[in-house]
Formats: structure tokens, sequence, C-alpha cells
């Protein structure tokens, strides 16, 4: 079969509604393999999904609009990544304990996200997206929260277990993420890209404890 007839044969698989998200999934295979953003095109969405470029236009008015579709597909990536780090811990009786715990583990989750898929990392964080991205629906993974929510959550957890002040709780996610995110691009993008994994394992760590001892 030539790669014509091949695309043609993928074009009638595809079910009212079906092609925007093969079209999403495009991107994040684009913005993956290239390294982010700017290797998102929608013609070549378009080829991998198996339709016409003019095809793609249905959904998406231009290369900017499947950028931040693909952007919001990765958040929700990472809010994925995040809740998992938070399942697998063995939960502690004590609920302050608990609290910590799952308040670190959703760094852990943000900082792992960044180190295995930069490409998409970066990508979620494209120029010109704000804070309120990453809490859009869209955004949410499995659990139905997103990454902002689940750290949201996680703080809400520490204030419930007394373990931290009620007055300190307003805007400390903001706080907390510009700490990890700052340690996630010089992990992947800044001069501490060139460290061996398991030295940025350890700086991590020790960042984790500063934010915990601080917030």
């Amino acid at each position: 079969m030539t790669e014509r007839s091949s695309q043609a044969a993928r074009r009638t698989t595809y079910r009212h509604g079906a092609l925007k998200p093969a079209l999403i999934e495009a991107g994040l295979r684009l913005a993956r393999a290239g390294g982010g953003p700017d290797a998102i095109v929608l013609r070549a969405a378009a080829r991998q999904a198996g339709v016409a470029p003019n095809a793609a236009y249905t959904y998406f008015a231009d290369r900017n609009a499947l950028v931040n579709a693909v952007a919001t597909a990765a958040l929700a990536q990472m809010a994925t990544m995040m809740a998992a780090e938070q399942e697998n811990l063995t939960p502690s009786v004590d609920p302050a304990v608990a609290a910590r715990q799952r308040f670190r583990s959703a760094g852990v989750g943000y900082l792992r996200f960044a180190r295995t898929e930069p490409g998409l990392f970066r990508t979620a964080f494209t120029s010109g997206r704000d804070a309120t991205a990453m809490g859009v629906p869209d955004a949410a993974g499995p659990t139905g929260r997103s990454g902002i929510e689940l750290l949201g959550d996680a703080l809400d957890e520490l204030v419930e277990s007394g373990s931290l002040p009620p007055e300190r709780r307003p805007g400390a996610e903001y706080l907390v993420w510009s700490a990890v995110h700052g340690m996630a691009f010089l992990a992947i993008d800044g001069p501490l890209r060139t460290l061996p994994d398991d030295q940025l394992d350890a700086i991590g760590e020790r960042m984790l404890d500063m934010i915990d001892r601080g917030i």
C-alpha cells in the first residue's frame, strides 16, 4: 500500500470529532521528538494523523491554536505524573507526616516530568500562557485535578494537619511553584543540565527540604 493510499485509509477511520484529539496527539509526538513547541507544525501534525493539511484547519485556525492545545495536553500529562507520585506513597497514619509526603511528592512529580519529558515540559509553559492555564479542566490528569490544583490540595492538607499556619496559605502555591519550576528549568535548559542524574536527584531533594522548612 502506498503512503497516499494508507493515509486515505486512515482518513476513513475518523469518526466525527476524532480528528482533533488525533492532531493533538501528533503535536505531542512532534514536541517530544523535537524538544519543544518549535517542532509543532500544523502540516506535519496533519501528515502524522493521515489527513490533508486543510483538514486540520477545521479544528485549529493556525499553528498557535494547535500549540496551545498541545500545551494544555502536556500540562495534563504533567498532572498525571504528579498524581502518580502521590499515589505511590506509603501513607502515614500521622496526618502531618502524610500531608508533608503528599506536598513533597507533588514537587517530585513536577521535577520528574521536566527531566523525563523535556520537550513536553517546554511546550506546557510556552510563551504567552498565564497561571490560569494550569487550572483549566483539559489540563487535569486522571484524578480530575490539574498540577496547580494538586499542589493547592497538598497545601490545604498541610493547613488541616496543623503543619502550615492558615495565614501563610494564601498564594503559597505560587511561591512553591516558582522555586520548583526554577529548579526544573535549570536542570533541563540551564547550567545544571550537565550534572549526573544522581546529583540532580540529591539537589532536588535538598530544594524540597528547603521549601518544606520555609513554607
